[in-house]
Order: structure tokens, then C-alpha cells, then sequence
């Protein structure tokens, strides 16, 4: 059975009342979130908080920025989406960030009406890229070739037998965490909405036949 999870938010916004409005829209809409002043309160409550989902102004006031603060999300978990806040027009706010933040998406305070289209636009960079349905061994062994560094690592571990609570142990990240990896791998794969499949062995039996029996070199 696919685990389900309620979307989480971590809002870093250095102006009170703008944090407040914020997380009260947010709040909801039926996320659960986590609001702090500053990226240094962001990365202490970041184990805690455990983001889907990054919105951050970029001048924080203080360093690190919200680029930088992206920038430290994302290697601890690729799979955060973000979000910019700026004063800055959506150029000159992009190119701080195009080189640091792939995917990261950009408002401008300045242009929004209500917070409500805020969170709009994180609904938007909340929605996955539209899934291809593969057919064949072909199609989805091509898309196992396209999985990033970290999910074909995901599938490895899966390959090996491990659970989602193992895998989170072997690399030091919650299990939620690995639930959610697993998902997009899932859903990367195309190995959802089938009750036929079970997803799991699927992505194993993939991965054994691509790259070999990864239990064969421990």
C-alpha cells in the first residue's frame, strides 16, 4: 500500500506580520507548517519540520539567505520543492538562485494581491511534472536510466530487500522521508494507479535486471 502523507511547509520570513499571513494561508489550506524568522531557526527545526515544500524570502536580513538556506535544503533532501519571496523583479530574483536552485520557482511580493495566490503558486511547484504511463520493459527500463543520482540509489536499496525504516537508517534521514523518495520513485517508474503491480517488487525487479543483483557484491 502507497503511504499517504499531509503536505508540509517551511516558511522563513524575517517580517512578522508577513509570516503570520503566511502560514495562516497555508495553514488553510491543509498544510501542516513550520514558520521561522531566520534560516539559522530554519535548519534547527528542519529535522522536525520535514519540508515538502521551502518558502523563503531571499534577503532574510542575515545569513544565510534564503538562497543559501535553499541551497543547504537541498542537499540534505533533493526533493524539496521551493519557493522565493522577493522585492526583487522575477530576473534579478532568478538570477541569484538559476545556477544554486534547480526548479525553484519565484514571486514577487510586490505582485501578489493575497496570500492566497501565494499559495497558489506553491500548489503549482507542488505538482509533479505529469508522469508518462511506460508500457513495455523497454520504456521502463529507459526511465530507470533517467532517474536522478538519488532515486536510482533509492531503487538500489529497494533492490536489496531493505525496508523503508532500514533505508532510513543506512542513510541517516527520517523515514518519511524515504516514504516520499520512494513515492516519486514510484511514480518516476510509473509504477502507480496499477492494483495489478506491487510498486515495490516492480522497482526491485527493474533494478536487478538493469544493473545486476545488488546483494551480490556485499
Amino acid at each position: 500500500m502507497t503511504a499517504t502523507w499531509r503536505r508540509r511547509v517551511l516558511v522563513v520570513e524575517d517580517h512578522a506580520l508577513l509570516r503570520s499571513l503566511v502560514a495562516d494561508a497555508f495553514t488553510q489550506r491543509g498544510f501542516e507548517v513550520t514558520a521561522s524568522p531566520s534560516a539559522v531557526e530554519a535548519l534547527r527545526v528542519l529535522d522536525h519540520a520535514d519540508p515538502d515544500l521551502l518558502v523563503t524570502d531571499i534577503d532574510l536580513g542575515s545569513r544565510p539567505n534564503g538562497v543559501e538556506l535553499a541551497t543547504i535544503l537541498r542537499e540534505r533532501a533533493p526533493q524539496i520543492a521551493v519557493l522565493f519571496l522577493s522585492n526583487l523583479s522575477l530576473e534579478a530574483a532568478a538570477a541569484q538562485a538559476r545556477d544554486t536552485v534547480a526548479g525553484a520557482s519565484f514571486v514577487n511580493k510586490g505582485a501578489i494581491a493575497s496570500v492566497d495566490e501565494l499559495v497558489d503558486a506553491a500548489e503549482a511547484v507542488l505538482t509533479d511534472r505529469p508522469v508518462r504511463h511506460l508500457t513495455g520493459a523497454d520504456g521502463a527500463q529507459g526511465a530507470l536510466l533517467r532517474l536522478s543520482t538519488a532515486q536510482r540509489e533509492t531503487t538500489r536499496l529497494l533492490a536489496e530487500g531493505l525496508t523503508n525504516a532500514e533505508i532510513a537508517r543506512r542513510r541517516g534521514v527520517s523515514v518519511r522521508a524515504v516514504e516520499k523518495s520512494v513515492e516519486r520513485v514510484f511514480q518516476a517508474l510509473g509504477l502507480v494507479g496499477d492494483d495489478t503491480t506491487a510498486p515495490r517488487v516492480a522497482a526491485a525487479t527493474l533494478y536487478t535486471a538493469t544493473y545486476g543483483n545488488p546483494r551480490s557484491g556485499l
